[in-house]
């Protein structure tokens, strides 16, 4: 394999141009669900790969517990430097382990936290909180209801819940700084995020960026394309994107800094850049197809993205998958 067999490690380093293109030219929703599958297969791949690394290190180290074929000719001259990168993939899978399980557990503990501050008010779909500080955020958990409007800004059945569950938490502070309409935008801004799980994708995206620090321009992308994705559905539903641009940026004056980043919130450290998100409210919906026709120009640009992500994780999964099975030949029985 010779040095392909470190790919994994930085292929992720080519989704940074697939980040940008998916970032401008895809509708939203299709874009954060793009680069969210792309930094988790890059992020699996990488760490596998690690991992495959570190046993050809362990192997070479005495009293191992591993099978001694394992540190055979064969498996070391298919490692360039195997003593070198052996031995360096011990802490860097173990600095990687202990990242990503301290990030979850700290959303888990935030979310925890919020859910304890809630538990003792009415099980309703939204939680005032009787606050000065301004914010707003979502909560997954729970029944969600309200909202004319579905996924993609189409109708619900009569009486239909959207798939998302939850519940909107907002202060008494924010909703005292926005005008009617601008609160219903909030509301419905807020609702995308649980309908669509947004949560789901950013903490995808986060854990990826601490698996493999290449893929940071990936969190950071999607981050901005979820909140893209939530101001759109909110649009769609109010009937008003003025109202939802209005709020926006009402909203991020009053509150500059969410108070709880690991959850969705309207505005904040994880929001992405607000200027441009009230930008894109300002022009016309994009286009609601989910993937935009290869002979313009939007299209084009999506099929390479889609091409180089594509490429990028077939890359690194040959690579990992080539150095499993190495692996294995040399301590099968001849």
């Amino acid at each position: 394999m010779g040095v392909f067999v470190f790919l994994p490690l930085v292929l992720p380093l080519t989704a940074w141009p697939v980040a940008r293109l998916a970032e401008q030219r895809l509708h939203p929703r299709t874009a954060t669900r793009l680069l969210a599958a792309v930094a988790g297969v890059s992020a699996v791949c990488s760490t596998l790969c690690l991992g495959l690394l570190m046993i050809v290190g362990t192997a070479q180290l005495p009293g191992n517990p591993l099978p001694d074929t394992w540190s055979d000719p064969d498996v070391r001259a298919a490692l360039p430097y195997d003593e070198i990168a052996g031995r360096a993939a011990i802490p860097a899978l173990l600095a990687v382990l202990v990242s990503c399980g301290a990030a979850a557990w700290r959303q888990l503990r935030v979310r925890r936290r919020v859910v304890a501050a809630l538990a003792g008010l009415p099980p309703t779909p939204v939680a005032v909180l009787p606050d000065r500080t301004p914010y707003a955020y979502a909560v997954p958990g729970g029944p969600v209801r309200g909202g004319a409007r579905g996924q993609g800004g189409r109708p619900r059945p009569p009486g239909g819940e959207p798939r998302g569950h939850g519940r909107v938490v907002v202060s008494t502070g924010m909703l005292t700084g926005l005008a009617p309409a601008e609160r219903r935008a909030l509301f419905a801004h807020e609702r995308a995020h649980l309908a669509g799980r947004h949560h789901r994708h950013l903490l995808t995206v986060h854990l990826a960026a601490r698996a493999n620090p290449f893929l940071r321009p990936l969190r950071t992308a999607v981050s901005y394309t979820a909140e893209r994705w939530a101001d759109e559905e909110a649009a769609a539903e109010v009937g008003s994107r003025r109202s939802v641009a209005r709020a926006i940026g009402k909203a991020a004056l009053l509150a500059p800094r969410a108070p709880a980043a690991a959850l969705p919130a309207l505005t904040g450290e994880e929001a992405g850049p607000v200027p441009r998100r009230v930008a894109a409210l300002m022009r016309p919906a994009p286009a609601g197809r989910a993937w935009p026709p290869a002979g313009t120009a939007v299209g084009l640009a999506a099929w390479c993205a889609a091409l180089g992500a594509t490429v990028s994780a077939l890359s690194s999964a040959n690579s990992a998958v080539t150095l499993f099975l190495v692996l294995r030949g040399a301590a099968s029985p001849m």
